[in-house]
């Protein structure tokens, strides 16, 4: 009986989105998405995550800049937390990308969605 109260106090992310590419993400301020960490999952992983739920949940267009906002090294065990304000980027954590666009360390939300998440395809016999 503890343990189900304990379960009932402990804070639980209020609109978890779980992306195309399995990853969990929720929005954890005005202009904040966090993934939550996963296992064996790479950077790019996380921003594919950031990037989907940017653009299916807050419905923003492609177009829209994403950095990430929360200092390299991650630690293990930590998710990564991605930003729509280039204020709040974390110095030296974006992506660096050839062709087009400011080079910022920031991605736009297509281009994560577009070149980062694999869908899971589910196995069959």
């Amino acid at each position: 009986m503890r343990l189900t109260i304990l379960a009932m106090l402990l804070p639980l992310p209020a609109a978890a989105f779980t992306a195309q590419n399995g990853m969990t993400a929720v929005r954890t301020g005005p202009a904040e998405i966090t993934v939550i960490h996963e296992v064996r999952r790479g950077d790019t992983d996380y921003w594919c995550a950031a990037g989907d739920f940017a653009q299916r949940v807050l419905d923003l267009p492609g177009k829209t800049r994403l950095w990430r906002a929360s200092p390299k090294p991650r630690r293990a065990g930590q998710g990564i937390v991605f930003t729509l304000d280039p204020a709040q980027q974390a110095e030296g954590a974006g992506l660096s990308q050839f062709g087009g666009g400011p080079r910022d360390g920031s991605i736009p939300v297509a281009m994560a969605v577009g070149n980062y998440c694999q869908r899971i395809v589910p196995f069959r016999d």
